[in-house]
C-alpha cells in the first residue's frame, strides 16, 4: 500500500539547507525523508510529553520557591 503524501514548500536558512544535503547525500536519503523522520520523532516526543502531562495532572501543585526550598533540604542544590 503506497503511503499519501503531500507537497509542500518549506523555507531553510542557507546552512540548514547545506547541513541537510550533506547528510541526504552521506545516508542515500532524500532531504524529503529526513524532514519527514525529523518531523515524526518531533511528534513523537510531544506525544510523550502530553501524555507525561496526563499522568501527573493529579499531583500537588507547589511553587518555584517551595521546589527550591525542598531541593535544598535533599541536598539537591
Amino acid at each position: 500500500m503506497a503511503t499519501e503524501t503531500k507537497r509542500v514548500t518549506i523555507y531553510f536558512n542557507s546552512d540548514l539547507h547545506k547541513a541537510l544535503r550533506l547528510k541526504s547525500v552521506e545516508t542515500s536519503r532524500s532531504v524529503s525523508e529526513l524532514v519527514n523522520q525529523a518531523v515524526r520523532e518531533a511528534l513523537s516526543e510531544d506525544a510523550e510529553d502530553l501524555a507525561a502531562f496526563d499522568e501527573r495532572a493529579g499531583e500537588e501543585l507547589i511553587s518555584y520557591d517551595e521546589m527550591v526550598k525542598r531541593l535544598k533540604k535533599n541536598g539537591r542544590i
